[in-house]
Order: structure tokens, then sequence, then C-alpha cells
């Protein structure tokens, strides 16, 4: 039995923080997992900059309302989820991965949780499982599934490598390089195919 695995910034939708970055002119808030292998140290700094500019969980929601999937993406999961099973991985947040869902037509999603003042301030976030896109995939392995998983950060690497096929999907040049032995593409339409080639 198959299961497709899909990272959710950058390949369904655009990615949260740079849309905020842009919307608050906070320039530093533009790094992702694309620049900074270590999730960790990414979402400290992220909190750091927002505790320093007084920005809270309502400031990124508003942004975040404004923010539709990347066209073609609600086509290609309603597609990929008629011929299989998908799940979206994501190291976001529910409190900013829930009106998304919505408009991507509610799949599910295994993200992280955020921790929030009453002042309305991030004080910190909990993440679900540690390496939650490769433990969850592994964890998936471990009942039956046989995983097929696409990204396009350093934080899909491990879930892509450890499954029986895995894709880079609108990654980056040094990441593509880094990994030349994964196969890679740029449109829903050749994403779908390398999928359907492995099932």
């Amino acid at each position: 039995m198959n299961i497709v695995c899909l990272d959710l910034e950058g390949v369904l939708v655009p990615e949260i923080w740079i849309a905020f970055s842009e919307a608050s002119g906070i320039p530093e808030l533009r790094r992702t997992t694309r620049d900074e292998p270590d999730y960790d140290k990414l979402m400290r700094w992220r909190l750091g900059i927002l505790r320093e500019h007084g920005l809270g969980l309502k400031d990124i929601q508003r942004t975040i309302a404004t923010i539709d999937p990347i066209p073609g993406a609600k086509d290609f999961l309603d597609t990929l989820r008629s011929e299989t099973q998908a799940i979206i991985l994501s190291d976001t947040f529910t409190q900013f991965a829930a009106p998304l869902m919505e408009k991507l037509g509610r799949p599910t999603i295994f993200c992280n949780e955020l921790e929030v003042g009453e002042d309305g301030m991030i004080t910190g976030y909990r993440i679900r499982t540690a390496q939650s896109k490769l433990s969850t995939v592994k964890a998936l392995q471990s009942i039956g599934f046989d995983t097929i998983a696409a990204g396009d950060s350093y934080n899909d690497l491990g879930m892509i490598q450890a499954s029986k096929a895995g894709f880079l999907f609108r990654s980056t040049e040094q990441i593509k390089k880094d990994h030349p032995e994964l196969p890679a593409c740029e449109t829903y339409a050749d994403l779908l195919t390398l999928i359907r080639g492995a099932l």
C-alpha cells in the first residue's frame, strides 16, 4: 500500500515566513529551511525577532489570511488524492496551517504547535516528534505503507531519502547540486508523472 508524503510550504503554498517578512518589512524573516538546516535554531531566531518587534500570532495570521495556494496546487492534490492516499508533513504549526488547509480542500496534515501567551505573543513551540518528517515516514513504513515523498528543503531530505521513491520539487540549486541522485522537477504535471511512476 502506498502513501504519498508531501511538504507544505514551497510545494503547495508559498512560504509563510517570506510572506510575513514582506508584510512586516522585516527582511531577516525571509530565512527558511531552504537556507537553514537546523530547524530549532531557525525557530529560536525567528521568535527573537518577533519579540524584538512586538509582533504576535495575530499579526502573522493576518498575513496568512491573504495567502492562496500556489497556482495548480489544489488541482494537483485533488488528482493525487483521487489516485492514492496522501498526507502533508510540515514543520509549520496548526495555528498557521488551518486556513491554508481549508483552501486546499482539507487534506490531512501532521505539523507542530505554537505556545502562545495570554497577550498573543508566541512564547515557544512544541515539535510533534524529533525529526518529524523522517520519523513519520518510518512510522508509516512500520505499519505496512510504502512511502513516496516530495519536498523542497533541507528538512525534507530525510523523508525523501527514506522513502521507496523521493523527489525534489521546486528546490534550490544548492540542494539539487548536493543531491544529484534525487529526481527534481518544477511543475505539478511532472511531479504527478514521477509519483505515478512510483506507485
